[in-house]
């Protein structure tokens, strides 16, 4: 995580880090998945950050550390979260994205081969159910975080 940070602070993406440092793209994403990196790997991050190898490492390098923990990659909890945040609303634009392109896909096919019967509308509506279930899942606060701490607090009959 440290690596994004310091990668988002910068405003590069994970291709532009890969380039800067000479390693592959996905290399760069398993390193902020919180998979362990080589000490090859951390030098190039370190080189391409023009920081010392030593603010680049994890304090928990070693291979029994969990991946995902964020208190041991250098993130406060809600650092974490607006990460994990941010991720979840990248992979709904992405889905929007490729729902516009498929459809518009359909449409033209649709309208060149058959234009009487608009077959792609029945695309349009059930993935579009599916794209507006994705977009409640993040922005709409009935079943979130703070309904599940209600939920345990309530089973367990104290606070958390």
């Amino acid at each position: 995580m440290r690596i994004q940070k310091l990668r988002l602070q910068r405003g590069w993406s994970q291709e532009q880090l890969a380039e800067v440092s000479g390693l592959s793209a996905r290399t760069v994403q398993r390193i902020e998945k919180g998979q362990v990196a080589s000490l090859e790997t951390l030098k190039a991050l370190a080189a391409a950050f023009e920081v010392d190898l030593a603010q680049i490492q994890e304090p928990d390098m070693t291979p029994a550390a969990p991946p995902n923990v964020s208190a041991s990659a250098g993130l406060d909890a809600e650092e974490a979260l607006a990460f994990a945040h941010v991720r979840k609303v990248r992979g709904f634009y992405l889905h929007l994205v490729q729902y516009g392109i498929v459809v518009g896909f359909l449409a033209v096919l649709n309208l060149a081969t058959s234009p009487r019967y608009l077959w792609f509308l029945w695309v349009v509506f059930g993935w579009g159910v599916g794209v507006m279930a994705h977009a409640m899942s993040l922005w709409t606060p009935f079943f979130g975080g703070d309904w599940e701490k209600r939920q345990v607090e309530k089973r367990l009959g104290r606070k958390l």
